[in-house]
């Protein structure tokens, strides 16, 4: 089931960066995360999100793991995106540990994170932070 969890998760991450690029609309990124997750019984954590990178680490717009195709900004050459997709095993809900730092499932259960940040480029996504 971890496994699983963490296979979905990734592919989800990629399946957002397909969707950004010139044209479309910053939900097609949060549609595409949702729909792949949910589709296989796993819940989208919804108090988190990616968000746009710039001068300062975290910007506008923020990238939301979930919601419908069509809405939000248009994505435009040179936008530079952190996309995260946090998948949780069981509930959505997530609760912060006493240290103020660490994001926890708040049922228990097992959750993965992917993340990338990517910059449209040519009107296509180009991951950055490959290794």
């Amino acid at each position: 089931e971890k496994r699983n969890l963490l296979d979905v998760t990734e592919k989800s991450l990629y399946m957002g960066i397909d969707q950004a690029k010139v044209g479309n609309k910053l939900g097609e990124i949060s549609f595409a995360v949702q729909s792949h997750c949910e589709s296989n019984g796993f819940s989208i954590v919804k108090d988190l999100c990616g968000h746009g990178v710039g001068k300062y680490l975290h910007e506008e717009p923020q990238v939301p793991n979930f919601g419908q195709k069509n809405t939000g900004p248009f994505l435009k050459n040179g936008m530079t995106l952190a996309i995260e997709p946090m998948v949780n095993m069981g509930s959505y809900k997530v609760k912060v540990n006493s240290d103020g730092w660490t994001v926890v499932a708040a049922d228990g259960l097992p959750s993965a994170h992917f993340e990338h940040s990517i910059a449209i480029v040519d009107n296509k996504p180009e991951i950055l932070t490959i290794c």
